[in-house]
């Protein structure tokens, strides 16, 4: 079990010359907001945090020099290449506060034969106290037929959470696979002989090419 317990630092150097040398000594720059409280700016340690941060929508504990705070991840900035933490949004939240949040749908269950799964939304928006925010909502597709469709209203959310997404929105759908679309051998035949007689009228077309060519290039010489 990961240990959400984070000492940090406060900041007081900004911009990304001063974000730059904080990634170079492990630590990641965050900014702590909510409850009506000034922006804290902060730097985390890298590889705690980084774990912390694999669980969606995890909770730190800050440690400063004033005391603890409970903080809710709730924005990643990553590097678009390396995929490295480069900066934390961290609001601040309250035991038995309630708390908005997207969750992932988790799908089990095979649909019936010569039918596959579309998910058209992965995450559904839930609202749920702080301290007991679930990480997923699970959706059981075996043996749905080709047409059936699941809708945001008719998931079975874990208890205490509360759907705040739209009960319309189409979660997944039941559908036939895409049917993959050959050429048939004897068009490509054809094609290719096609190709092949018409060679020398493709010859004549390029000499009309390369005579309109010339006088583009009369044109561009005008101008």
């Amino acid at each position: 079990m990961v240990d959400n317990h984070v000492a940090v630092d406060i900041r007081t150097s900004f911009g990304k010359g001063a974000a730059r040398k904080l990634r170079a000594a492990g630590k990641i720059p965050a900014v702590v907001y909510g409850h009506g409280a000034d922006p804290l700016h902060v730097a985390l340690p890298a590889h705690e945090t980084t774990l912390i941060a694999r669980r969606a929508n995890a909770l730190i504990e800050l440690k400063t020099t004033e005391g603890e705070q409970l903080v809710l991840i709730k924005d990643i900035q990553r590097d678009p290449v390396r995929q490295i933490i480069e900066h934390l949004d961290l609001v601040i939240v309250r035991k038995g506060e309630k708390v908005t949040v997207d969750i992932s749908v988790h799908v089990e269950g095979e649909p019936f034969s010569g039918t596959m799964v579309q998910l058209e939304h992965n995450t559904v928006s839930v609202e749920a106290e702080a301290t007991h925010i679930p990480e997923y909502v699970t959706v059981n597709v075996d043996g749905l037929e080709e047409g059936a469709q699941i809708r945001a209203g008719e998931l079975v959310l874990p208890d205490g959470a509360t759907l705040v997404s739209e009960p319309d929105m189409l979660v997944l759908s039941i559908q036939q696979p895409p049917k993959v679309v050959e050429p048939e051998p004897g068009a490509t035949a054809e094609g290719e002989a096609g190709g092949e007689g018409g060679a020398p009228a493709e010859g004549g077309d390029s000499g009309g090419d390369s005579g309109d060519s010339d006088s583009g290039g009369s044109d561009s010489g005008g101008e």
